[in-house]
Order: structure tokens, then C-alpha cells, then sequence
């Protein structure tokens, strides 16, 4: 089968999605594989890598491709590409995406890989959230630190002393437990929330504190339910009032503010309103993780940083990944290969089978017709 990694189009994309390590496996499993030219480039992955390991460089990926990997789905002309019957695997915001009609006019077999189901233990090498999550919230912690104007760790100097920072992280899923110990290893006091209570411990274990919120039992059956799916639950009236009075003080007493609060398939809750922002110290820092998908900071702007008129910095970063993209398309390439494997079969024929629990959750387009189960 011919497999082909075209370049992104989307803007500020600068991961590619596959690598030379994972083009080699493709090769070696007895594919063909054409990359476009400059696919890799702003990933540091240059043509010439990818031709030492066999591939193809072509100036059209889409062109005699079985089977297309991308970062971000194909868009607009790019899907006029895709040959009947072609295999498309990437990230296709699938909730959000006006254009999976088009897929399945072209009779396209899509495989959304955000909808992984991430319980399945054979599956946590192809979650791709997950490794992207990871890396966001390391950079996350960075590109706050290069906006504020002191220093992360207390230091005792002849001068005097130098206060550490106060970072209150919002949300301990992947990127929120990695912001966490990037903030810690820098010195940073952090202080962390989220709505499932288990997040307690792993907090604690990297030297956060836990913002405790009060739960009712059943609050607390809703949450639990929730871990079992790896997501966050939606909470009642009275935990919301609870949450919104202990994080206005957390975070207006925050040098540094990071929210990773996402819901799949929804905009992202709002976490910190105006008046918060507003009792926040001039300098203080807030960086919304969320941003793409409506922020969970009340102000943010994606792409934008917004000054506030107490001076505190708004940050709305988008693609967060896309900054630390050398590493964040060789983690990103090695999930789409773990995946790819599991759509032939021991023989290295193309099988695909929607009894499969992974390939039946992941499959949003396939025989003409939009399988994706909106809310």
C-alpha cells in the first residue's frame, strides 16, 4: 500500500506525522511511502532523512495514496485530493468538524484519532491526547515563565531575598500534572484543582498542594464514574459556587495562573471570570490552554496576548505542541504507527473491521456515510 504524509496547511501547524523512525517501520511492514516536499522541515525533519530510509519525496502526497497520515485532518481542496476509497488517519477535531459530509461523499474511510478509547490498556501507545497533553504542559509552564517579570525559584542573595513563584495549575489531567512538575523544577510553590478527587495524590506526589474542594456523595459517584472514562464529569450548582469561591482566592493571591480544562466534544468551561482576574497583582501571568475551543479564562484571545487593566498578561497560546514540534511529531508519528499496525492483518493485507473496539470508536467516515454520533 502506498501511504502518503502530506504537508500541513492548517496555519501554525508545524508538526508532521510521520517521522523518518516510524517511515522506516512503514517501509520494513512492506509500504510504499512518498512524503511531500518540506513536509518535515519545520519539524527538523529534513527531505534528505526521509529519503535514507526509503521514502519518496514527491511535490503531492495525496497523489496514487491508499492511505493518507496527517497532523490535522485534510481541509477544503485538500479532501477533493482523496482518491474513493483512500484511508485517512489524523486529528479531525470530529465534534467540531463541518466537513465530515464531504469525507463520506468521497466514500473516505476517516479514523478520527482523538476519539481513542483511552481505558483500553492496549491502547495507551496510540493515545495520542495524551502525548501531545504531555508536552503542552511542559511548554505551558516556559512560555509563561518568558512572560513574567520575576523569578520562578526564591534565591537568598546579598541584596536581599527573592520570593518564589505562586503557580495555581487548573485541571491535573496529562498536561496539567506535567505543568506541575515542570513549575516544581523550577522552583515554583504550585497549587493545583481539578474535579476528580483522585487527583489529590498525584498531586501531592509531585509536591503540589490541593486546592480541596467539598463534594456530596453523590458528586463524588458522578466523579468516579467520570475516571473510569478518563474525563472530567459536569458538577452541581452547589459545587461550582464551592469550586468558584476557593479558586477566586487561589488565583488572586497566583503569580502565575495555568488552566488545561477540556471537554470532548464541548467548549471548554470557564474557570476564572473578570472579576477574579481583576483582584489578580499587576505582573501575574495567565496562560488558557484552552483557548481553541472557547477558553476557559473569561478575556482570552486566541493567538493573542491580552493585557488587562490591573496588568495582568493573558496568554491564549494555541497549538501549544506545535512550539516543541521535533519532539512532539516523533511521539505524535510513533501513536499514528501503533495504530496503522492494527489495520492489517499477520499476512500485511488492509483489514478494516468495525467489530474492533479501537477501529469501531475511531471510524467517524466510511461506506459513504458519517458514523460519528453527535451529541
Amino acid at each position: 500500500m502506498q501511504i502518503g504524509i502530506p504537508t500541513e496547511t492548517v496555519v501554525g501547524e508545524n508538526r508532521v506525522a510521520a517521522t523518518p523512525e516510524t517511515v522506516k517501520k512503514l517501509i520494513n511492514a512492506g509500504h510504499s511511502v512518498v512524503i511531500q516536499r518540506g513536509a518535515g522541515v519545520k519539524a527538523a525533519y529534513i527531505d534528505s532523512a526521509y529519503e535514507q530510509v526509503g521514502a519518496k519525496i514527491t511535490d503531492d502526497a495525496y497523489v496514487g495514496s491508499q492511505m493518507i497520515l496527517k497532523v490535522r485532518a485534510p481541509k477544503g481542496a485538500e479532501i477533493q485530493k482523496l482518491e474513493p476509497n483512500t484511508t485517512v488517519v489524523a486529528m479531525f477535531d470530529p465534534y467540531r468538524n463541518t466537513e465530515l459530509d464531504q469525507f463520506a461523499s468521497q466514500n473516505v474511510s476517516a479514523f478520527a484519532l482523538e476519539l481513542l478509547p483511552r481505558t483500553l490498556s492496549r491502547a495507551q501507545n496510540m493515545d495520542v491526547l495524551s502525548s501531545q497533553a504531555n508536552l503542552a504542559g511542559y511548554k505551558s509552564v516556559l512560555l509563561a515563565a518568558a512572560e513574567y517579570q520575576r523569578m520562578f525559584p526564591m534565591l537568598m542573595t546579598a541584596a536581599g531575598t527573592v520570593k518564589p513563584a505562586r503557580i495555581v495549575i487548573m485541571g491535573v489531567g496529562v498536561a496539567g500534572l506535567q505543568a506541575i512538575a515542570t513549575a516544581k523544577r523550577l522552583g515554583a510553590i504550585v497549587e493545583a484543582t481539578d474535579l476528580r478527587p483522585t487527583a489529590k495524590d498525584q498531586v501531592e506526589s509531585l509536591g503540589g498542594k490541593w486546592l480541596d474542594v467539598p463534594m456530596s456523595d453523590e458528586e463524588k459517584q458522578k466523579a468516579a464514574d467520570a475516571a473510569k472514562n478518563g474525563y472530567g464529569w459536569m458538577p452541581g450548582e452547589q459545587y461550582i459556587k464551592d469550586q468558584a469561591a476557593i479558586v477566586d482566592k487561589a488565583v488572586s493571591n497566583a503569580d502565575i495562573v495555568i488552566t488545561t480544562a477540556l471537554l470532548p466534544g464541548r467548549d471548554a468551561p470557564r474557570l476564572i471570570r473578570a472579576e477574579t482576574v481583576a483582584k489578580m497583582k499587576p505582573g501575574s501571568v495567565i496562560l488558557d490552554m484552552a483557548v481553541e475551543t472557547g477558553g476557559n479564562v473569561e478575556g482570552s484571545k486566541e493567538g493573542e496576548t491580552v493585557m488587562t487593566e490591573n496588568g495582568v498578561k493573558i496568554l491564549g497560546v494555541p497549538n501549544i505542541p506545535s512550539t516543541v514540534s521535533t519532539e512532539a511529531s516523533a511521539l505524535y508519528a510513533r501513536n499514528v504507527f501503533n495504530f496503522v499496525e492494527t489495520l492489517f492483518d499477520k499476512d500485511k493485507n488492509f483489514v478494516l473491521n468495525q467489530e474492533d473496539e479501537i477501529q469501531k470508536a475511531l471510524l467517524v467516515t466510511h461506506g459513504s456515510q458519517v458514523l460519528l454520533k453527535r451529541a
